[in-house]
């Protein structure tokens, strides 16, 4: 595949080298050679196969934008632009394009939503609960679009919507507490990423995915068991 990936930050360029091991061909677009997403117009992504973005919220929107002009599948790794969900979800669909986004491409960080949604029970049992999210000083958003994603989950599985406490500081990676409490006992969920090789690894098997179809895609899609498959 072709794949354009745009930000050349710690992860956009970790992105490009996982791109090029599983034997893609890799462009790099940085926000000084893109303002505005005006260097994603259709003929510069004539063969262009799909776009990864792990760029700002301020740059994501225009860049899905262009993405959907040119038609070409988009793979989006930025966080801090949910609160346009729903109208990128519509361009999307008005585009007949495809893009596929979410908060944290690790396998296990998806995993670990799943055992969210089974613990929010604990809240209809006398259970007090908080999520705690630790990151690097120089991430733009907060909370995490992780921690986010979680307190999201609890609240569909419970209708309880949980604090979030974000600290910044350091060179963090990514470290996520789910943390439930009662008189009698403490239950801990704890994601602590060791790179970001994972959130890299899960984006571009996902710009894999996305090829061919057409939609508006969560990660959790790319983990679904294929048709024959046991769930």
């Amino acid at each position: 595949m072709r794949l354009l990936v745009l930000g050349r930050g710690k992860t956009g360029a970790l992105v490009a080298e996982v791109a090029k091991e599983r034997g893609h061909d890799v462009r790099v677009l940085g926000g000084a050679e893109n303002p505005g997403g005006a260097a994603l117009t259709p003929e510069a992504l004539a063969g262009v196969d799909a776009v990864i973005d792990f760029t700002t919220p301020q740059a994501v929107i225009p860049n899905i934008i262009g993405a959907m002009q040119a038609g070409k599948p988009m793979v989006v790794g930025t966080t801090g632009w949910y609160d346009k969900l729903a109208t990128v979800r519509e361009l999307v669909r008005e585009s007949n394009g495809s893009l596929l986004y979410a908060p944290n491409f690790s396998v296990s960080v998806n995993l670990f939503f799943e055992a969210a949604r089974a613990a929010a029970l604990a809240l209809q049992h006398g259970y007090a609960a908080h999520i705690v999210e630790r990151h690097h000083a120089q991430k733009k958003d907060a909370p995490s679009g992780t921690a986010a994603r979680i307190q999201q989950v609890v609240k569909e599985a419970s209708g309880k919507e949980l604090e979030i406490t974000s600290i910044r500081e350091g060179d963090v990676i990514g470290t996520h507490v789910l943390l439930f409490d009662s008189p009698n006992d403490t239950m801990m969920f704890t994601h602590d990423a060791k790179s970001r090789r994972g959130f890299a690894e899960g984006a571009v098997i996902g710009a894999e995915w996305i090829a061919g179809k057409r939609g508006f895609f969560e990660f959790k899609d790319v983990l679904a068991p294929s048709p024959g498959q046991p769930k």
